[in-house]
């Protein structure tokens, strides 16, 4: 077994891995620069909100199998290999701001100035074909005065966790793809995920890249299938219910039922970051590629149905259920809540917002930063009391499936109306008690 990882950038991915390999009993260095995100850790608390994984960095902590630094070189020269989890975020042309993956390739090779021995880099971040090869590998070079494949190895080892569950996905992956330019780069890796169920690809490292994108923008193209053939049902009269239950039957071509139920639009730091690279990458080599292209316009076309939906209400006091991009997270990176909610204040209602999971004093890093560039006055709109929200609104806007039936039906009044953003179970539903609408069933 390995004896010591470094597992740099301390956010949704780094924390879940971090955490996950300790779990396993490996010993694991948490490296991140902002200092709030190692606090938290080496305090045994987790730096993001992830099911079980606040309990899991207790015990791993106590155990002394899970430690936090700002230190890179002291985690480099403690480690035997160095995984990348820091983020790719999106530029204005669509193009990924790899400014932090510089960054730590720097540090990292900066660090392997002074180890003796060979030491393997991999690249968990979301990154376009060619990155690793045209940008890591050569700043690892200029900074260590090493030479790759000599000295230190670059794979890619892209990730695959959906927040919410991502502590699960982390052990049961659908497939683990490992990318190197030689096999014998791989050696590490193959120890470490020895225990892995699901097939296990090698591949050339483009491949590892790219295959991240696939399978992201397909999971776009399916939500805004969905939400589009459930928009035309409903203005056809059409059982939206029923045509989906029919189709996500079909296990033989349509393969799997997964973001195939019409509900409200995507979002996240992922997909919509991620189709914009594609489109970026396809303009570079004068490629016109039409469907993706429209998939991030169809997914804002949902949001300004759901706009238009509440405004025809006509109705100005708004409560918001819910404001991360998923449920039981508190991840607000392009959540379509936060556009709506940016819609609705320039039309001139008044919104408060719920959300069980999001505190502005617990939000670190990009996360705070993203909500208070988008709405800059959001902790005056945001509150824990459900009550309050409910109570005051003349229209409640479902966004979240974290809520109770029982306990939402405590404070609805016949007058109000409630439009669902997220198509909630008939058997949770408030229908009959106050108006009830379905965005686009």
């Amino acid at each position: 077994m390995t004896k010591t990882i470094s597992v740099f950038g301390l956010g949704y991915v780094g924390s879940v891995m971090a955490t996950c390999l300790a779990h396993k009993g490996y010993r694991v260095i948490g490296v991140d620069l902002n200092p709030l995100k190692v606090e938290r850790l080496d305090s045994g608390h987790s730096p993001v909100l992830e099911a079980g994984l606040e309990e899991m960095t207790a015990e791993n902590r106590q155990a002394c199998r899970l430690h936090g630094t700002t230190d890179s070189t002291a985690a480099v020269c403690e480690s035997d290999i160095s995984f990348v989890c820091v983020g790719t975020p999106s530029l204005r042309n669509g193009s990924l701001d790899l400014g932090a993956i510089e960054r730590v390739c720097k540090d990292i090779g900066q660090a392997l100035r002074r180890k003796d021995g060979y030491h393997t880099v991999v690249l968990r971040s979301t990154i376009l074909p060619g990155t690793a090869e045209s940008l890591a590998i050569p700043t690892l070079e200029a900074s260590s005065g090493k030479h790759a494949g000599r000295d230190f190895c670059v794979c890619v080892n892209p990730e695959f966790l959906r927040e919410g569950c991502a502590v699960a996905d982390f052990y049961d992956p659908p497939f683990t793809i490992l990318g190197a330019a030689e096999p014998n780069h791989l050696a590490l890796l193959r120890d470490i995920y020895g225990w892995v169920p699901g097939p296990v690809f090698e591949t050339p490292l483009t491949v590892a890249e790219m295959v991240k994108y696939v399978c992201n923008a397909f999971h776009a193209v399916k939500v805004t299938f969905a939400n589009e053939v459930g928009t035309l049902c409903k203005q056809l009269g059409v059982d939206t219910e029923l045509v989906t239950r029919i189709f996500t039957s079909d296990l033989k071509l349509n393969i799997s039922s997964a973001y195939l139920t019409p509900g409200f639009a995507f979002g996240g730091s992922c997909l919509p970051k991620d189709l914009r690279a594609l489109q970026y990458s396809a303009q570079k080599v004068d490629l016109t590629l039409p469907l993706l292209r429209a998939i991030l316009l169809s997914n804002q076309q949902h949001i300004e149905r759901a706009v238009d939906s509440i405004l025809r209400t006509n109705k100005k006091k708004v409560g918001v259920l819910g404001l991360s991009f998923k449920a039981d997270t508190d991840d607000l990176r392009e959540s379509p809540l936060v556009e709506l909610i940016k819609r609705l204040l320039g039309e001139g209602c008044q919104i408060r917002v719920w959300d069980a999971q999001v505190s502005m004093g617990h939000l670190v890093g990009s996360n705070r930063q993203f909500i208070e560039e988008a709405i800059p006055h959001i902790g005056s709109l945001l509150t824990t009391d459900l009550q309050q929200v409910v109570q005051g609104a003349e229209v409640v806007v479902i966004g979240t499936r974290s809520i109770e039936r029982e306990r939402l039906g405590k404070y609805l009044r016949p007058e109000q109306t409630v439009i669902d953003l997220v198509n909630l179970e008939r058997s949770r539903r408030i229908e009959g008690q106050v108006a009830y609408d379905g965005i686009c069933w």
